[in-house]
């Protein structure tokens, strides 16, 4: 009986060493890379987990998560969350719903190692919806260290009829 705890517990230790080593480098060799995966990590239908290790190799140990709106009282108000706050907050939600952001719009300013992304984005509970139950601007700030990107911060704001998205954000037809 020792013996199978023992082998066990060997199994798990190593299938858990291999999900830690798992390389997700080719998801932030680039801008585009990267800006991707960060839709695609946290899209899927009900029912359907997310990588949530590969979300948080997109981030920068410090990065933050910035979700920006109106409190109760119509204050405008920012919530400041690490990637694990994100995942905690979020991560049900997520699976039990279904959410499939998609970016619809970009525009990106760099300087140096540092690049500004204004991505326009659309919601749908699932792949197959046609109309976006919300839309928004994903304000993100990237770093280049010469090895990779990182992301350093998302500041967002969900479309409302006071805010509605500025017409040069959105796609050019």
């Amino acid at each position: 009986m020792k013996k199978v705890v023992i082998l066990f517990f060997l199994v798990s230790l190593s299938l858990n060493a291999q999900e830690e080593t798992k390389d997700y480098s080719k998801y932030v060799i680039s801008l585009d890379s990267t800006i991707e995966t960060l839709y695609a990590v946290i899209s899927g239908d009900a029912g359907v987990e997310r990588d949530w290790a590969l979300f948080k190799y997109l981030f920068h140990k410090d990065a933050k998560l910035i979700p920006t709106g109106k409190n109760k009282d119509g204050k405008h108000v920012a919530r400041y969350m690490t990637p694990d706050d994100y995942i905690k907050s979020s991560g049900k939600w997520l699976f039990e719903n279904g959410f499939h952001e998609v970016e619809i719009n970009r525009e990106t300013q760099t300087f140096g190692n540092i690049t500004q992304v204004f991505s326009t984005y659309e919601s749908f509970k699932s792949k197959s919806d046609t109309e976006p139950f919300m839309r928004g601007i994903n304000s993100i700030q990237l770093m280049n260290d010469g090895q990779r990107w990182w992301v350093i911060n998302i500041y967002w704001m969900q479309e409302s009829e006071d805010s509605p998205i500025p017409e040069n954000y959105l796609p050019k037809n």
